[in-house]
């Protein structure tokens, strides 16, 4: 436990150090702005929200030289569960993307750029599950982008959305984050 601890932790110092090198790797939102509130549209549609659960728009642009993909996840580090909760994990984004578009996590939407793969959120769904905190909470909702050093990363649908983050983490030389919240 501790070896997997310190790798982790290692990738981590990494991610950080690589992101002082570039400096200019960028993450926006015309949704999302970093320190607002979740909007309405994009929040979960069940478990007592009543938003329409669409994916938020991101744009990023700065990636560190020798990217060769993208991933983009949406966690709640605040979240009652042990590990927090993944609304959204998205990998294998083609390095030549630049963006994803409003409601490209929905089922069935082909709006993500091709070959890019999501897998099952926390809820068990594929693709975007928007927040959703337990009432009289408000939690932080990190998005975070990642230039990854590979093309593909060897995970599925139905790959655990932690287990994805992690093998993104391995594979990271580069990231951008905006963080956002919700209450209710």
């Amino acid at each position: 436990m501790k070896s997997c601890f310190s790798a982790l932790f290692c990738s981590f110092l990494f991610v950080i150090s690589a992101d002082a090198d570039t400096g200019t790797f960028r993450l926006e939102s015309p949704e999302w702005h970093n320190g607002g509130t979740v909007p309405t549209r994009n929040l979960f549609n069940g478990s007592g929200c009543n938003g329409s659960n669409i994916s938020p728009e991101f744009h990023w642009s700065g990636a560190p030289k020798g990217t060769r993909s993208f991933a983009i996840t949406i966690y709640d580090p605040d979240a009652p569960a042990p590990g927090g909760w993944w609304h959204w994990v998205v990998f294998n984004i083609p390095s030549a993307a630049s963006n994803l578009l409003a409601g490209a996590g929905d089922k069935g939407s082909n709006r993500l750029p091709p070959g890019s793969s999501q897998c099952n959120n926390d809820y068990g769904e594929s693709g975007y599950g928007g927040p959703c905190p337990p009432p009289g909470t408000t939690h932080r909702y990190v998005v975070k982008i990642y230039a990854l050093d590979v093309e593909r990363i060897a995970a599925g649908a139905e790959t655990a959305p932690s287990r994805v983050a992690r093998l993104i983490q391995e594979h990271a030389i580069g990231s951008a984050q905006l963080s956002v919240s919700f209450g209710r």
